[in-house]
């Protein structure tokens, strides 16, 4: 009899210790099974790098892009990561090309991201308008995008004044100096194609006016008017004598030059030198573009822009006079 009063507490002893070994079993599996693996692939290496790019070339290894990977942070272990890729296959399904980390990644996201080719790389609407310097361009990029090179771009595409058409662009976050010049040159060429006529002036001297007029004048009907105007004065040999070369010269986006500005010795002075500039002063739109190549024929020979951006004729000197007086006082 007293030894079954003692039951019921072997019982209940015996059945604390079976619950703790379950308990110490289950936590074990789910410790080994779930989140060791789910720690090994969701959470990102601990010197993850904000903002890291790595290139995958189609001529390395998946060893190689694992060694890459390790050295740059993205993983914590190469070894361990090459054989997570194996078991999922992703070892021979890796897509070349640049990578973007700009936040903390686990594995499992990572060997998504290169079998799916997804480069993180969003596109960047950036905005030329018309007449841009390539100087102007340079401050555009490398506030738009982020780590830009301005400095190498504006030393590329310093040349190529002129010949950068001004547009909307989409740009990828890590696009180079050279990539932007090549579109640019390219969407040029384009435009140049569509509007193209026989001429007897070249492509560089009308493509130096057009930079000319997208500054001069702001509607495309007195951009014709102002073609003709200046295309006339070199003809017979006077100087253009236009005010818009001073801010190219004076690296400024607007400039309007005093008395003694007029006599500064640049080629690009059009007070002191005849005939066209040595280059563009920026980089023309479209319809200064076909402004320059379909000038308006006029019996004027000067012009000027009121302060509401209206453009004043007149047949000569008297009349530009009288224009100064009553337009620009």
């Amino acid at each position: 009899m007293v030894l079954f009063s003692y039951l019921p507490f072997v019982l209940e002893a015996l059945y604390l210790h079976v619950i703790r070994k379950i308990r110490f079993y289950v936590a074990f599996v789910v410790i080994v099974f779930f989140v060791i693996p789910a720690w090994i692939l969701f959470v990102p290496a601990a010197s993850f790098p904000h903002g890291a790019l790595v290139e995958v070339n189609e001529d390395m290894t998946f060893s190689q892009t694992a060694a890459l990977l390790e050295n740059q942070n993205i993983v914590e272990n190469a070894t361990l990561f090459k054989i997570l890729a194996r078991v999922t296959g992703v070892d021979t399904s890796v897509k070349a090309g640049r990578y973007l980390f700009s936040e903390p990644q686990g594995v499992a996201v990572v060997l998504y991201r290169l079998a799916a080719g997804d480069s993180g790389i969003r596109a960047i609407r950036v905005t030329f308008p018309e007449g841009i310097t390539v100087r102007e361009m340079g401050e555009i990029l490398g506030t738009s995008l982020p780590g830009f090179d301005t400095e190498t771009f504006v030393y590329n595409a310093t040349s190529q004044e002129g010949y950068l058409f001004p547009d909307t662009y989409a740009f990828y976050a890590d696009v180079t100096p050279e990539e932007v010049v090549s579109r640019m040159q390219a969407r040029f060429d384009e435009v140049w194609n569509e509007i193209t006529i026989d001429t007897p002036e070249s492509k560089e001297r009308i493509v130096i006016m057009a930079s000319i007029l997208e500054k001069e004048t702001k509607v495309g009907e007195d951009r014709q008017i102002v073609s003709g105007i200046l295309w006339k004065r070199i003809s017979i040999g006077m100087a253009l004598q236009v005010d818009a070369v001073f801010g190219y010269i004076k690296g400024v986006d607007t400039y309007h030059p005093s008395g003694d500005d007029l006599e500064i010795d640049s080629p690009y002075n059009t007070y002191e030198y005849p005939d066209l500039p040595p280059g563009p002063i920026g980089n023309p739109g479209k319809d200064a573009l076909t402004a320059a190549l379909l000038p308006v024929a006029s019996d004027y020979l000067y012009y000027l822009s009121d302060m509401e951006g209206v453009v004043h004729y007149a047949k000569d000197f008297e009349g530009h006079k009288k224009n100064k007086e009553q337009y620009l006082r």
